[in-house]
């Protein structure tokens, strides 16, 4: 009977299903022209636990060189060889647009670090820890109201990112009475825009928005700057990095940028909810890797830990990691997160909203003496 028995035990578990640890693919813009984000996001996957729950994780990490067919087979490999519960990525939005059909097909959530805008039948498995490009562009254009513009030219990357901006500004300065009179597109490779400066020159406008990332984004400021170019240049978030005000130097001086509030943590009041995580956050960053080499874009990285920290308990109970059930798990945890504070925001999703955020979100900075000043303005 004993004998009989243990065979009997043996033959449960072999039927019975292995235990998998959690695996979480991650690719970025490490190298090539959105470097400035990716990098730092690639690091802050350095300072993430490689436990949640009592489970393990499996980081994979790959470098898509901010190509989008190269993100596209990096999330083909995470869900055909590497079998992901979650993606995380990629850094532009060029690139999360390259890899949404993929994910959606898998019915694998990913985390996005840029803010894509998809419609509904596309958006289901993605969320995005980025703000969205409309709520930061009405604090732009609050500020370019209150300083009395009236006229804006518009220069942005010829990609989704800077068509999405073109797209959601343009009926926002029409509701505030301001014209747009010019518009221009550039290339994130390109290495002049002087064609393009000079038709905004033309036409004069009272303020110029730059729609474009990373470092790429200093290019249109110093040009219009060296040209002589007197008005008010205004930048999204995609921009503020260290890295940029290097690459602009003095030219970039007294830019205006929406940024989210991690990047000047230390500059907020001690009332900003995000304050407290974004200290230590920036603490850890900085610890590592070098005083002043704090980014908002590996902040975004630190947030996507954060709605996974508090999803996979959720998502335990229904199923185990490896699974499709497990994978659906987590995306129905995750849009059901509420007051999830992390470093740029509070976190409140939902079916109808996969972003989040809201007005605690943004802050506006200006760039001087090499640095970003909080305007403490809204």
């Amino acid at each position: 009977m004993k004998l009989t028995n243990w065979v009997a035990a043996c033959l449960v578990l072999a039927a019975a299903p292995a235990l998998a640890d959690i695996t979480i693919g991650v690719t970025v813009s490490a190298t090539g022209p959105a470097a400035a984000l990716g990098g730092p996001q690639k690091n802050t996957v350095t300072l993430l636990p490689t436990s949640v729950a009592d489970e393990k994780i499996n980081w994979i990490v790959l470098d898509d060189a901010t190509d989008p067919a190269s993100a596209a087979r990096n999330a083909t490999k995470f869900v055909t060889e590497d079998h992901a519960d979650l993606i995380v990525g990629s850094s532009t939005t060029a690139n999360t647009a390259a890899m949404v059909d993929t994910i959606t097909d898998a019915r694998t959530p990913l985390l996005s670090l840029s803010p894509i805008d998809l419609p509904a039948d596309k958006g289901r498995w993605v969320f995005r820890l980025p703000q969205h490009n409309a709520l930061m562009a009405k604090a732009l254009i609050d500020h370019m109201k209150r300083n009395g513009i009236k006229t804006v030219g518009f220069i942005g990357f010829a990609d989704v990112y800077g068509e999405s901006w073109l797209k959601i500004v343009t009926p926002m300065f029409e509701a505030a009475g301001i014209r747009l009179i010019a518009t221009e597109r550039y290339n994130r490779t390109d290495t002049s825009v002087t064609g393009q400066v000079l038709k905004l020159l033309a036409a004069k406008p009272d303020a110029v928005l730059v729609a474009a990332s990373g470092t790429p984004a200093a290019l249109p400021h110093t040009t219009l700057v060296e040209r002589g170019y007197l008005g008010k240049i205004y930048q999204t978030h995609g921009a503020a990095s260290k890295a940029f005000l290097q690459v602009g130097g003095k030219s970039i001086e007294g830019g205006i940028f929406v940024i989210g509030p991690v990047f000047v943590w230390d500059q907020l009041p001690d009332s900003a909810p995000t304050k407290m995580t974004a200290a230590e956050y920036a603490h850890k960053y900085e610890q590592k890797f070098g005083a002043g080499s704090l980014s908002p874009f590996g902040g975004h990285m630190w947030d996507a830990f954060t709605l996974i920290e508090h999803a996979v308990p959720v998502a335990l109970k229904k199923a185990r990691p490896g699974t499709e059930a497990f994978r659906s798990a987590l995306r129905d945890a995750i849009e059901s997160e509420r007051d999830v504070v992390g470093v740029h925001a509070v976190f409140n999703l939902s079916p109808t909203d996969h972003f989040g955020h809201d007005e605690r979100a943004r802050v506006l900075v200006r760039s001087e003496n090499g640095r970003f000043v909080l305007l403490n303005e809204k």
